[in-house]
């Protein structure tokens, strides 16, 4: 079998830590996500994985994120088996194969054009998909406005610049009947821990934007309502992640500007 070469820079290059971490998941002996699509992939693109930054330690973090974003994903599409899925920042995320939405969902797949004729060139084209950056707001014309939408962005909005993020939410809000935002962000505190973030070291990559909690959010736009901020530490499954992670856990448990450090939310309009 052919493989690809695959040439990313900043945070593009991140996607391929975050395939390689759900590939070594898919590996273990006890997988948290199981994505054996995601191990396939990394199998047919020729790059040193071990590079990315990406190990045993951390792969399961990875896992766990992409589950608890997929468990809320199903649970809306089981209530609007006719909506819009907005998969903003999907890299080579496997996330249309993983949840295998019923075919009144219109899925669309968005992000960069190199990322997204990369993934055209691994995975059946069985859905839609945009390249384009996703704060250039024009590609919205393109998405039918008639449904409910969920948009999933999953490792994405701490990478946007606040007034490119937030004109984005706000954009989606304006154009759609009503829907859910699930995602993960980090606060301002961490921002500041991105020091210590190996591979977004490795990629040269940048967050830029920390959300400091709830209001920041609803203040984006009257019609936001809140549903779920949950802190990364409080995951379900938490306690299956390494030594390293039950501690950081256990401090978050007494200190809270790490316990708000990232955290995931739930947003409907």
């Amino acid at each position: 079998m052919a493989t690809e070469k695959v040439r990313l820079a900043a945070e593009k290059a991140t996607l391929l830590a975050t395939l390689y971490g759900r590939a070594l998941d898919a590996r273990s002996p006890r997988p948290i996500l199981d994505d054996r699509l995601a191990a396939a992939t990394v199998a047919r693109i020729d790059h040193d994985f071990r590079q990315t930054g990406m190990d045993r330690r951390n792969a399961g973090s990875v896992a766990l994120r992409a589950r608890f974003l997929d468990d809320w994903a199903r649970e809306f599409l089981s209530r609007h088996a006719e909506a819009t899925v907005l998969h903003l920042g999907c890299g080579l995320d496997t996330r249309v194969y993983r949840l295998a939405p019923p075919p009144g969902v219109d899925w669309y797949d968005v992000d960069y054009p190199d990322v997204i004729d990369l993934r055209r060139r691994l995975y059946p084209e069985e859905h839609r998909s945009i390249g384009t950056s996703v704060t250039d707001l024009g590609w919205l014309d393109q998405v039918p406005a008639d449904k409910p939408v969920l948009v999933v962005a999953e490792g994405l909005f701490y990478y946007l610049d606040p007034p490119g993020g937030r004109a984005l939410v706000r954009a989606i809000v304006d154009r759609f009947p009503g829907g859910q935002f699930v995602f993960d962000a980090v606060s301002p505190f961490g921002l500041r821990l991105q020091a210590i973030n190996k591979p977004l070291k490795k990629a040269e990559a940048t967050m830029r934007w920390g959300i400091d909690g709830p209001d920041d959010l609803l203040s984006i736009s009257p019609k936001l309502r809140l549903v779920t901020a949950l802190s990364a530490f409080d995951l379900p499954g938490y306690g299956r992640l390494s030594a390293s992670h039950r501690i950081s856990a256990g401090i978050a448990k007494v200190v809270p500007r790490l316990a708000r450090a990232a955290v995931f939310y739930r947003l409907e309009f």
